[in-house]
């Protein structure tokens, strides 16, 4: 696959993925006479660093993460570690994004509730009136 083809399959334009692989971000992509050929590995890879930007992971956290990778399975618990460490992360900005969204919830319901009571309100004094 071409990084024209990649970058229109997932979202990211062409600057971009060569810019997460010059920073590491993404491991070197076999070329072909000088042009990139993603593999279906590299594609996972593409996957694997748009779900993590997507819900905020560090970038120097995956780049220590895909480095580790590189070094081979020796490395496999201090990538764990890394994983552990920015899904505690992710937990803390869903359980502070949750409590905002409750917050939001019980704003809302009290504009609800006084709407309701000013309906409620009107309809009595126009009832009052017809009598």
């Amino acid at each position: 696959m071409t990084i024209a083809q990649a970058s229109q399959k997932y979202g990211i334009t062409a600057d971009t993925l060569r810019y997460y692989e010059r920073i590491g971000l993404l491991p070197p992509v076999r070329r072909v006479n000088g042009i990139r050929d993603y593999s279906e590995a590299d594609c996972g890879w593409i996957e694997f660093i748009r779900c993590m930007r997507g819900a905020g992971v560090q970038v120097e956290a995956l780049i220590e993460y895909v480095a580790l990778f590189q070094q081979g399975e020796a490395t496999s618990q201090a990538r764990k570690q890394i994983l552990i460490e920015q899904r505690e992360r992710l937990q803390e900005k869903l359980d502070q994004m949750q409590a905002t969204l409750d917050r939001l919830d019980q704003k809302i319901e009290h504009y609800e509730q006084c709407e309701r009571v000013a309906e409620e309100t009107l309809r009595r004094k126009a009832a009052e009136q017809k009598e």
